[in-house]
């Protein structure tokens, strides 16, 4: 479990890095980009990190 939320924890922020990249190159697509990173951030590092916690509890 730990190992998935380092990954899933990787992916995020390079995707929001990239989103990131986009916005300040203003090249196209780079809203949809950092929406998909916020996505990966709010609906999948975030339980995650919390459902670890749960556990140890």
């Amino acid at each position: 479990m730990k190992k998935s939320f380092y990954i899933l924890g990787f992916i995020t922020f390079f995707i929001l890095g990239i989103g990131a990249m986009f916005e300040f190159l203003t090249w196209p697509y780079r809203g949809i980009i950092v929406f998909v990173g916020f996505l990966f951030l709010n609906f999948g590092l975030i339980p995650t990190y919390f459902y670890q916690k749960y556990k140890q509890c």
